[in-house]
């Protein structure tokens, strides 16, 4: 007995010593990757910024290492959003110590397709250009179209000579589940308004709609001719020639694209790097001097003075859907209280909402809508779109001051649905699952019970309820139009003629009055500062990022979880995640554009 108890013992505390040196560990481990942030860069003389853009790029990346840890490789890759992308282009452009940038481009991409982020990054290297540095563009594994269009910024293009471009233009699938539905015993009731509004068609059809077909239809043409056009402005090729490629696909080699002057030269990386010594001054045998976008947002200027500035300028990031809860990849109600709170500080005197959401809740929609309202009427509210900011991401702009959209932004979408889902033959035939109801009035039982963890009723809804919900919908609508016919000076019928859910791009919503201003964020900055008088200000973000500890705790068994399912999935992942949302399909009233929309 007293050895049973001596090696219980024991056991007891190496557990105990065990767990304790897995904590300190942990924390040591923690502490080591937020070291890496704190270290300062050296920039020398005569260096090359080196950008890469691998992943996708959000408005503003996390601060939490964690959000970027790869647990397969155990390796931080460290994120860098657009805010630090385009304020680090500008910074080198006034930087004597920069003498170029190298793009070193095989693909990037983006949340919610991205072209609206890659044409921002373009339009800041074209101001880089204005002041005489060079930029030269390569591609080891090939070009994208998108990556392509960003690359044709470049003084010169260059590329492997294993590596073709794919021109094919811009196309997509939607797929309707309509029929496996029937088939597992499941019905979907649906309200909704606008003939456009085409979120629910994958669940109630087996094809495409016809109003949906024409709206996708004519943005992808938008989106696609802005593509061509930036191409041919810096390229020798016209949009028709371009657009002759695509209808001739053909996989034709890098010298043949030379030809056609889509590149300037077709080369190994070796031959790359030695144009950039000679571009630089420097011997063949000498070492070029790269420095990485996430050193060099590390680095000091030093011809750059600083100094104390009260004025300050708010920039709030409203990224990803709207739903009841603020996470680092939702937008909730706890935005209304970022806006409230920028509008009472006095030393913030304009304010710039960046928004980057397909949209969501109506409800939390108008509880940040409201805020919203309540600060353009204290001082110059500026929005600035980003790659999509439609349905309940328009809601939430437009009752601003000025609206700026990048010609590629999708926005508009303005249009209400629910959906409703019940498995009566599921429950019944499939399961062997019945139920039986007890109820105090005629509709206590309003909308059925879930008998699975599931958002699925036991029935589908009467023909009465079906009346109720269809009313509550266009009422939600009809409040959706006033919010948009107040905010643009428009009427309620001239709102509606543009709305019934239908998706613009930035330069066509330009056209029917849902944008002022065509542009990026920066362009959103400088009119704030115009509107409010002011010259000198110093930017300030919201919201602001909870302590590094206190998030990392939060959020790392599901980031851990994330991080592991991509790095295992791969290009399936996004599959995996739209099958999980179908696994908790919102039911109630949204807000929403139809689809998630990635652009290659």
């Amino acid at each position: 007995m007293k050895s049973f108890l001596k090696y219980t013992l024991a056991t007891i505390v190496g557990v105990i010593i065990v767990h304790i040196l897995m904590i300190f560990i942990f924390f040591g481990f923690i502490g080591i990757i937020a070291s890496f942030g704190d270290k300062p860069a050296e920039v020398k003389n005569n260096s090359i910024l080196h950008l890469q853009f691998k992943g996708n790029i959000p408005d503003r990346a996390s601060a939490n290492p964690m959000d970027n840890f790869n647990f397969m490789s155990m390796k931080s890759i460290e994120s860098t959003g657009l805010n630090d992308i385009l304020k680090n282009i500008g910074k080198a452009q006034k930087d004597d110590r920069i003498k170029g940038i190298y793009l070193d481009l095989t693909e990037i991409e983006s949340n919610f397709g991205g072209l609206a982020t890659t044409v921002e990054i373009r339009n800041a290297l074209q101001e880089f250009k204005a002041s005489g540095k060079f930029i030269y563009s390569y591609s080891n594994l090939g070009y994208s179209q998108k990556s392509y269009y960003l690359a044709t910024i470049a003084d010169s293009v260059f590329v492997n000579p294993e590596s073709p471009l794919i021109l094919a233009g811009m196309g997509g699938t939607s797929f309707f589940y309509k029929d496996m539905l029937d088939k597992i015993g499941l019905k979907v009731d649906i309200v909704k308004v606008g003939k456009y509004k085409s979120a629910v068609e994958p669940f109630t059809q087996t094809e495409m709609s016809p109003a949906n077909r024409e709206q996708i239809e004519t943005y992808l043409k938008s989106l696609w001719g802005h593509l061509l056009l930036g191409i041919s402005e810096t390229r020798p090729i016209s949009v028709d020639s371009l657009n002759w490629l695509a209808d001739h696909l053909e996989i034709r080699t890098p010298e043949a694209d030379k030809a056609y002057g889509l590149f300037d030269g077709v080369f190994y990386e070796d031959t790359m790097l030695d144009i950039l010594k000679e571009k630089c001054g420097i011997k063949p045998e000498d070492k070029l001097n790269f420095i990485s976008l996430n050193d060099y947002k590390k680095a000091a200027v030093p011809n750059i003075k600083s100094e104390i500035i009260k004025d300050k300028i708010a920039v709030i990031y409203a990224s990803g859907e709207i739903g009841i809860s603020q996470t680092a990849t939702t937008i909730g109600p706890e935005l209304a209280q970022t806006v409230r709170k920028a509008r009472k500080d006095k030393n913030i005197k304009a304010i710039v909402l960046r928004v980057n959401s397909p949209g969501g809740s109506a409800l939390t929609s108008d509880i940040i809508w409201r805020e919203v309202q309540l600060a353009s009427q204290t001082k110059p509210f500026i929005v600035s779109m980003g790659n999509v900011a439609a349905s309940g991401g328009y809601y939430i702009s437009c009752a601003a001051d000025t609206i700026v959209a990048d010609p590629t932004t999708l926005t508009g979408s303005i249009g209400i649905f629910g959906q409703f889902f019940s498995g009566e033959k599921l429950f019944k035939d499939k399961m062997g699952i019945t139920g039986s109801t007890v109820k105090t009035n005629a509709h206590s039982d309003f909308g059925g019970g879930a008998p699975l963890p599931l958002p699925i009723s036991n029935r589908p809804l009467t023909t009465y309820e079906k009346e109720v919900l269809q009313k509550y919908i266009e009422r939600g609508y009809e409040t959706f139009l006033s919010r948009v016919a107040q905010g643009r000076h428009m009427t309620r019928d001239e709102v509606h003629e543009i709305a019934q859910g239908r998706v613009w791009t930035g330069a066509d919503a330009l056209q029917v009055g849902l944008v002022d201003v065509l542009g990026g964020l920066e362009q959103a900055i400088e009119i704030a500062a115009y509107k409010a008088g002011i010259e000198k200000y110093r930017i300030t973000e919201y919201p602001v990022e909870k302590d590094f500890l206190e998030e990392l705790l939060n959020n790392f068994s599901s980031s851990a979880k994330t991080r592991i399912m991509k790095e295992e999935l791969g290009n399936f992942y996004e599959t995996f995640r739209q099958l999980q949302e179908f696994k908790n399909i919102p039911q109630g009233l949204m807000a929403r554009i139809p689809y998630n929309l990635a652009i290659e």
